[in-house]
């Protein structure tokens, strides 16, 4: 047994998420983490929403709300999503907690004593109207570099350069579009130079095992060329104190140094919630345990350059030195699993101009299953992505509903009517032998495919051996056994059937795993086969140390039941009565209806 995280990029919490979000971070982080607990791995699985900065501050401005009161609002929104979406964390909380802004101050105080953030004066870019700092990602102009037209203040899509906004040529606010004002102030910057030699051994190490995606190790090791300072602290009044200057109520923490704090905050806050608030230390001090960081690709430079680094920095493994805090040495990420974008057609969805569709209205009118079959089995995984409407109706009719569906369907069908439970099989003959190999062999080439996050492949894989069963059924159809001569033989290949369905039941449970409880049931299971999280409402640990929370949702669940990544040999004479459909049919006018619904 292997201890293994599963830290999942955290949701920004300034209004819900859409089907492109929960495509790059949530169901491949979901489905390999219930891989790894089938494969009897001991998994962390921990997120939460992230709520600070200034374009939360913006939101809340829009809607005459406080920051705190937005952040609350989407939380709420994102965690019934998520755990409707079947999404098992361990922990999903927020970054607004005091036991977050304990982490994140003590990792920012150790870095600093290690020599690792330096004062410096900086330019800060400032609204003029609102006298606001503007984040790096809220400006763009042309890039200087290679002449892109919509470069963000902090990188350049096109050419992938890490940039200083007042790099940009002719830089305008994304806001307002006026142009900011670039002002002096004192910043903490993340020494980055003092921990290229480390970062760059770290990267090389892992390029030489070649498990990263080629994409990602990639452009992981060629930010590396222009690294630079990075300044850790903001010029805004929502967000986490600075350690020592806390006389200076509008300076704080920058949000990305608090959010990817959050995965280790978030395995604390769990440990502590747990009875054992040391329980976390398995994932992070022992050096033996494996880590995979899931997110979209626009936020690869911050796990594979800016966390490590503050990893390194905290550890003292940087040219300066040092030694770690109370924290211990902590681990660096196993893995950065990024996904390319999902894109809704051919543009990129867009909340502004109405191009989006909610997790919460895409679950309420079509469900989890078909959502996450569509994410794994057309994804985002190693490059872009395009959503349609025709191309989600035909997959969830001709694979999902025609494949999977109508194999559960006929086989539990033809067993309720001729036996009323699962037949003792007696001699198997070659095509019985050969269809139960078939199935038995998925265990391996799905299960290799899911620990390499090879979603697409794994669920093809999973899918052909259905198609495997399917002709089983067709070449020796017992549907035509009528005789009662013919008893015996009828017995034996429905036996045979019910198996193969079960097991490919379990093959397919970490992608569909609400279908994998319907087809459990239809096939005389009792309880859940495949645990699903819940929502409890907790109280603050820390109440005195955060933005003033007292109580709030997170996603947990017990998962100590997951069953086996193996075959499960059915029970003969388990009841199997007349099955109703686990998936819907969509009737091709979907298409017209849901573009009709965005104009």
């Amino acid at each position: 047994m292997t201890h293994v995280l599963s830290a999942v990029a955290w949701p920004y919490a300034n209004g819900p998420r859409h089907i492109g979000h929960v495509a790059g971070f949530g169901v491949p982080s979901d489905v390999f983490s219930r891989y790894m607990r089938m494969a009897g791995h001991d998994v962390l699985m921990v997120s939460g929403t992230d709520e600070h900065g200034t374009p939360i501050l913006v939101t809340a401005d829009k809607e005459g709300v406080g920051a705190l009161d937005l952040a609350n609002t989407n939380n709420a929104i994102i965690v019934e999503d998520l755990a409707g979406l079947g999404l098992s964390y361990d922990l999903f909380t927020r970054t607004t907690t005091g036991n977050h802004y304990s982490v994140v101050q003590s990792m920012f105080e150790v870095c600093l004593a290690n020599g690792y953030m330096v004062e410096q004066t900086t330019q800060a870019a400032i609204s003029p109207s609102t006298g606001r700092t503007l984040p790096d990602r809220y400006i763009e102009g042309t890039c200087p570099i290679c002449s892109y037209a919509d470069a963000r203040g902090d990188q350049c899509d096109n050419c992938g350069n890490q940039l200083d906004p007042t790099e940009l040529i002719d830089p305008r606010s994304k806001i307002n579009g006026e142009t900011p004002k670039f002002v002096d102030t004192q910043h903490f910057l993340l020494d980055l130079p003092a921990l290229a030699d480390a970062l760059t051994r770290w990267l090389d190490a892992r390029a030489a095992e070649g498990h990263w995606r080629p994409n990602v190790i990639r452009f992981s090791q060629n930010i590396l060329k222009e690294i630079r300072p990075r300044a850790m602290t903001r010029d805004i009044d929502w967000g986490i104190p600075v350690p020592g200057w806390e006389d200076q109520p509008t300076k704080r923490l920058y949000v990305w140094f608090d959010a990817v704090v959050g995965y280790l905050s978030a395995s604390i806050e769990w440990a502590r919630r747990s009875g054992d608030p040391e329980a976390w230390r398995a994932w992070w001090n022992d050096p033996e345990s494996l880590s995979y960081y899931f997110m979209g690709k626009d936020n690869i430079v911050f796990h594979s350059q800016i966390w490590p680094a503050e990893l390194l920095a905290y550890n003292g493994q940087g040219t300066r030195g040092g030694e770690p805090g109370d924290l211990g040495v902590l681990n660096l990420p196993t893995e950065v699993v990024s996904s390319e974008y999902l894109t809704m057609g051919d543009q990129q969805f867009s909340t502004s101009r109405g191009h989006v569709l909610y997790v919460g209205d895409f679950l309420e009118r079509y469900g989890p299953d078909a959502l996450r079959y569509f994410i794994c089995a057309a994804g985002p995984e190693t490059s872009d992505a395009a959503f349609t409407w025709a191309d989600f109706v035909t997959r969830n009719n001709s694979e999902l509903v025609a494949g999977w569906g109508n194999l559960v369907n006929r086989t539990a069908t033809m067993v309720a009517k001729s036996f009323g439970e699962i037949p003792a099989a007696t001699a198997l003959e070659p095509v019985d032998e050969a269809v139960l190999a078939a199935v038995r062999g998925g265990f391996e080439t799905v299960g290799d495919l899911l620990g390499r996050h090879r979603l697409r492949a794994g669920i093809a894989e999973a899918m052909r051996v259905v198609g495997e069963v399917n002709k089983y059924l067709t070449v020796t159809e017992p549907y035509k056994m009528k005789d009662e001569s013919q008893r015996e033989r009828l017995a034996t290949v429905l036996h045979v059937a019910a198996q193969c369905v079960v097991d490919c039941n379990t093959l397919l449970a970490p992608f569909l795993p609400h279908a994998a409880n319907k087809v459990h049931a239809v096939f005389g299971g009792e309880g859940e086969f495949m645990p699903m999280p819940r929502i409890d409402q907790v109280d603050e640990l820390d109440p005195d140390n955060g933005a003033g929370l007292v109580t709030y949702p997170v996603i947990t669940g017990d998962y100590s039941s997951t069953p086996a990544w193996a075959p499960r040999p059915v029970v003969v004479g388990t009841p199997v009565g007349k099955p109703t459909p686990v998936f819907t049919k969509l009737d091709p006018s979907v298409v017209e209806e849901e573009l009709a619904r965005l104009g």
